[in-house]
């Protein structure tokens, strides 16, 4: 047997390279995106050296895509879809045919053809899902309002974009016809389409509801974790690749509801925790994928073309969406947080590109200012959304000033992770009336803890501004309570350098976990397995 093949080849390379070059970018403090691209310039075939295989690529991509649309559904309920309905329809429905018209204006100075436009202009309006929820999960605001109007916005593209799909080459038949006679073909197509969507979305509401909670239930009672890991896996490819086989809607939007119908069971964080490994995975592999389709000779070849396909994409849209949300009378930060998410194009760009260019309606030069396009947004986003979201970072949804726990008296305790070990010890603090201040980054767990009436600061306790947020310059004790102990290390490391002064006690899982926070300095390591070996052996009488 071959030890190297297209799969495995494309795979190592991928995965390898990616984070070569995203530790590099990460180190530039650039976002690590940004060094996944150009390991995907690095390993495509238009550099020198190893190739990989960019339809493999590509197919493993849409992995990542399916399980990052999943992982999102089991944070966003039908409840939070249907609360952003009035802005994100017409909004997507607007920016969608102001992109397709500045895309057509472009179109028309190159000499392509109505069709060709029509295409191209598409193309540009239509935003990835991977980089929209990166950049959301990035800044942590999937959960927001302002996410939740992203997301909402995301799926009607998606849905605009499937019609489309399926109405392009009808039209493309009207458009070449003579005598115009097949324009009444458009329409059965246009209610096929509509029908199957509103089937798959009736089928998911009154079976799905019913069948995957109880499954997933079926299985939790066998006591296998790789059989539930197993289990959650097969529901959301199963069910995205069954929408799109029988329904003919994308992957993502049939991973989404998955998700959403299991995000209403109380599995929906166990859910979440089993499938994170793989979806960061793969969805690395999307962004390899995209660098390589990218040719660098369009820069040299096409360069004015080029520059304004990227300004159509990352400010034409921008300016449109951010008008439409202020429109709506959303707050200034809100529109710039949708506009920045929005500014870059992806998945279904590619896919209406290949259609368009077999159908004979779009020139190959289309095609490939397309492909340079989504590569220097996706490039440029990260950097745009960044700035954007350190400028308001301390603004909540509504551009109001984010509240903050009420600053505890000095040598107080900070708490960090408020999981099933965090809320053992948040119950005896409170129990003693000791002064503490949780640091909690996961949205559910953080309004568990407010409605238990404790403080809590939202963030990650690896960046300074939460753990000042904290009050980490007057405290005492630092109780790092979250599961990894490396992570652990890392922010006994970054508190440390705020108070040096600082006790510290850390978790951890292992000998190795041990050895690396004892290794860090860190005074006081408590290892779960220890404790309970010590205790039993204390409760049977051997000291």
């Amino acid at each position: 047997m071959p030890h190297h093949t297209p799969l495995i080849g494309t795979i190592v390379a991928g995965l390898v390279v990616a984070f070569i070059m995203g530790a590099i970018a990460h180190r530039l403090k650039l976002s690590p995106l940004v060094g996944y691209l150009i390991a995907g310039i690095m390993v495509g075939p238009f550099t020198p050296g190893f190739v990989a295989d960019a339809g493999l690529a590509n197919e493993l991509a849409e992995i990542g895509v399916i399980l990052l649309m999943f992982g999102v559904g089991l944070h966003f309920s039908l409840k939070d879809l249907l609360s952003v309905k009035n802005i994100a329809v017409p909004g997507a429905l607007v920016q969608i045919g102001v992109a397709t018209l500045l895309g057509m204006g472009l179109a028309h100075l190159m000499g392509w053809g109505l069709m060709g436009g029509i295409v191209f202009g598409l193309a540009l309006s239509v935003a990835s899902t991977v980089v929209l929820l990166r950049a959301l999960q990035g800044a942590d605001l999937v959960e927001t309002r302002r996410g939740r109007i992203a997301v909402g916005w995301l799926i009607v593209e998606d849905l605009v974009m499937v019609l489309a799909l399926v109405l392009l080459p009808a039209l493309a038949s009207v458009m070449n016809s003579a005598d115009g006679a097949g324009a009444s073909a458009l329409i059965a197509p246009l209610l096929g389409t509509l029908l199957k969507v509103a089937g798959f979305v009736a089928l998911m509401l009154i079976v799905g509801r019913r069948v995957i909670p109880w499954a997933l239930h079926w299985v939790v009672h066998t006591g296998s974790r790789e059989l539930f890991r197993l289990a959650v896996l097969a529901i959301a490819l199963g069910v995205a690749f069954g929408a799109a086989l029988a329904f003919d809607v994308s992957f993502a939007l049939g991973a989404f509801f998955a998700g959403m119908i299991l995000g209403e069971t109380p599995l929906s964080r166990r859910a979440t925790e089993e499938t994170l490994p793989l979806r960061d995975a793969f969805a690395v592999l999307f962004f390899v994928s995209v660098g390589m389709l990218f040719n660098p000779s369009i820069v040299v070849e096409q360069p004015l073309p080029l520059l304004a396909t990227i300004l159509i994409i990352v400010i034409g849209k921008s300016i449109a969406a951010w008008g439409i949300v202020r429109a709506f009378g959303h707050a200034n930060v809100t529109a710039l947080t949708i506009a920045a998410s929005l500014a870059q194009i992806g998945e279904f760009s590619f896919i209406l590109a290949s259609l368009g260019t077999g159908l004979g309606v779009l020139p190959e030069d289309a095609r490939d200012l397309i492909l340079a396009g989504a590569m220097a947004s996706i490039f440029l986003n990260p950097i745009l959304f960044s700035m954007i979201v350190r400028k308001h970072e301390r603004a909540d949804d509504e551009g109001e000033a984010q509240k903050q726990p009420d600053r505890p008296r000095m040598g107080h305790v900070i708490l960090v992770g408020y999981g099933r070990v965090g809320k053992l010890i948040a119950a005896r603090l409170h129990e003693r009336n000791v002064h503490f201040v949780i640091v909690e980054g996961d949205a559910e767990k953080v309004e568990e803890a407010q409605e238990a009436g404790l403080s809590v600061v939202k963030g990650n306790a690896l960046e300074d501004k939460h753990l000042l947020a904290a009050g980490i310059c007057e405290a005492r004790h630092l109780l790092i309570a979250v599961p990894e102990g490396f992570e652990g290390g890392a922010i006994h490391e970054h508190a440390r350098h705020l108070n040096d002064k600082l006790q510290v006690i850390a978790r951890a899982h292992s000998d190795a976990e041990v050895a690396h926070l004892e290794g860090l300095g860190v005074p006081h390591v408590v290892m779960g397995e220890r404790e309970l070996a010590g205790r039993m052996l204390t409760l049977c009488g051997v000291s």
